[in-house]
Order: C-alpha cells, then sequence, then structure tokens
C-alpha cells in the first residue's frame, strides 16, 4: 500500500517509515524540518530512508492547506499516519502560539485531505498527557480526559474531538493513539533519556522534579512502532448498537477508535536514572527540584483494548532499552 507518515525526519516517524518500507509498503515521508532541535539529528533519522527507492520525502508544513491537499491530490494514499506535530509540554507553556498553527491548524488540513481523497485509515499521534489530572491508575481509555494540565495536552484532547467529527461527518476511519514516554535511540533532545545520557556524560548537573518521586510509563521505540504498524491493519467501522451513555468515549458509533500505546508497566524516576548511570559507569550530579508546571505525578496505561485488538505486548524492558539508548548516543555522538 501507498502510505503518507507526516512527521517523517521524527523520532517515531521515521521508524515508522522504516518499518513500513520493510513490510514491502510505500512511503511518502512529509516534514517541515524544522529547528525546533537539531536539524542534523533529523536529516541523520532521514538518510538511510532517501536511499529506498519506495520513500519520497517531501518537506512542507501541514499548516498549508493548499499544499496540504495538493499532495494528497497527486498522491492518492491508502492510508495516513499522522504524527507531525509541535511536541513538548513545557514549550507550550513558553511558546502557545507554536501550537495552534501546528496542532490545530495542521490537524485540520490533514483531515480535510482524508475527507476529500478517499483514505481507508487515518491513525494519528494523541498523547497519554491528555489524562491531566487524573489520579486513577492505570489510565485507560474509558476515563475522563477533560482536565488537560498544559496547552499541548489540549491540542492533543482536541485533535481526538476533531477526528471524531469528521469519523461521523464522512465516515473516515480513524484511530488515535495515546503515546506514553517514548523513548530509544534517535530520540528527541528535548525528552529527560536524551537528557539525562548527554549531561551524566558531560558531568553536568541533571535537574529532577518532585525530587524523584515521579513515574513513567517508559515505552521503547520498537514496541511504540509494532503498536502503531499493527493498529493500522485494524480500520474501525460503524457501530450502531453504540450509544453515548453505555459506549465507551474511546469508540463510537462513527469509525472512530482510541489506543493507549505503551510498556503498561510504569517505572520510577530515580530507578530510571540509575540505569543510565550503571550503563554510563557514572553517578550523576543531581539537583532535586519541586514539580514543574504541566507536569504529572504519575503516568501508566492500560493496554488491554490494544492488546485485543492487535495482539501488541511490549518486549524490551528498561534495562535493555536505556542499553540500547546509551550505546547509539555514544556512537552518534562519538563520546
Amino acid at each position: 500500500m501507498k502510505y503518507l507518515v507526516t512527521g517523517a525526519a521524527g523520532f517515531i516517524g521515521a521508524k515508522v517509515s522504516e518499518v513500513l518500507l520493510n513490510k514491502g509498503h510505500s512511503v511518502v515521508g512529509l516534514d517541515i524540518i524544522n529547528d525546533y532541535y537539531d536539524v542534523d539529528l533529523k536529516q541523520a533519522r532521514l538518510s538511510p530512508l532517501l536511499v529506498n527507492d519506495n520513500f519520497l520525502l517531501v518537506k512542507i508544513d501541514i499548516a498549508d492547506s493548499i499544499d496540504v491537499l495538493e499532495l494528497f491530490k497527486n498522491e492518492q494514499f491508502d492510508r495516513v499516519i499522522h504524527l507531525a506535530a509541535q511536541a513538548g509540554v513545557r514549550y507550550s507553556i513558553e511558546n502557545p502560539m507554536a501550537y495552534a498553527d501546528s496542532n490545530l491548524v495542521g490537524h485540520l488540513n490533514i483531515l480535510e485531505a482524508c475527507r476529500h481523497n478517499n483514505i481507508e485509515h487515518l491513525i494519528y499521534a494523541s498523547s497519554s498527557s491528555v489524562y491531566g489530572l487524573n489520579s486513577k491508575v492505570p489510565f485507560a481509555t474509558s476515563d475522563s480526559v477533560d482536565h488537560p494540565v498544559s496547552l499541548y495536552a489540549a491540542t492533543k484532547k482536541s485533535n481526538e474531538l476533531m477526528a471524531h467529527a469528521y469519523s461521523h461527518l464522512y465516515g473516515i476511519p480513524t484511530t488515535g493513539l495515546r503515546f506514553f514516554t517514548v523513548y530509544g535511540p534517535w530520540g528527541r533532545p528535548d525528552m529527560a533519556p536524551f537528557i539525562f545520557t548527554k549531561k551524566i556524560l558531560n558531568g553536568e548537573t541533571i535537574d529532577i522534579n518532585n525530587n524523584g518521586d515521579m513515574w513513567r510509563d517508559f515505552t521503547y521505540i520498537d514496541d511504540i512502532v509494532e503498536g502503531v504498524t499493527r493498529i493500522a491493519d485494524v480500520i474501525p467501522t460503524v457501530d450502531s448498537q453504540w450509544t453515548v451513555e453505555s459506549g465507551s468515549p474511546a469508540n463510537s458509533s462513527a469509525p472512530y477508535s482510541i489506543y493507549n500505546i505503551g510498556h503498561g508497566s510504569p517505572i520510577n524516576l530515580m530507578e530510571f536514572i540509575k540505569a543510565i548511570e550503571d550503563e554510563l559507569g557514572i553517578e550523576a550530579k543531581k539537583h532535586f527540584r519541586g514539580m514543574q508546571a504541566g507536569d504529572v505525578y504519575q503516568t501508566y496505561a492500560d493496554t488491554q483494548d490494544l492488546f485485543a485488538a492487535t495482539g501488541y505486548q511490549p518486549k524490551v524492558g528498561v534495562k535493555e532499552g536505556v542499553a540500547n539508548l546509551v550505546h547509539w548516543y555514544k556512537n552518534f555522538y562519538k563520546v
């Protein structure tokens, strides 16, 4: 089949593109390749994809409706995996306007393009951050997600609502994936696993939020991508028996689904840091501080629905995942 992968130079997008190509599909990778973080890292992720005859890179902004519609019209995709977004909880506090164009207007442009081009299935990135103030764990897709604590989370919740409207109005099958703390080789430099690895190696002090009393459902990149590519084959259908009163908010009478995609076993932040220290053979210099704005105490994914739909079950534990991350970091940055 022919896939569009938006955010193809990103951490998840590049790996999803690679796996789809290995499965024999053709992939058009869309990415604006902005400078939110190291452009050289993005280019390096793309390098092995660009030599594949079944991969085409297009550099356009998803906030440009004309360019997006033209791309869909010319390429005639079968499926779309929409991962492009302005990421980052803390950055959304400092630069809120950056999120309107990419996460709201851009998402709407993708939905409109799907509407007019008979897309078989739209899979898009949501986030565990939508659970916001929820304290019940594990987080389940049947839970309310009406109290986000960052603008980033609010945009991701908005994406789910917008997708439902289009599934209902136009019959577009849409699946939203709530990602839980993805880490591993080629990861984002603005995320804790990368920051900790870099600073510990450089002898710099790492900031530890909430004095280390935090829990995250760290999920290895390969496990995430396995879940994404499996769910692409599970296309939501109309369910005339579903009602708001008796059904889950993760489904609908429309062809619409929401899934958590995480490891399903949260790790204490200090335990994760210890795994990095052990792998590097260096004890980190630590600065303990309070909870930061927009942050949450814990994330913990209930992935039973995803397992039932796809058989998805994460395989990579923290020790192995951190070892792979550190090995890649040392090789890539030659340290």
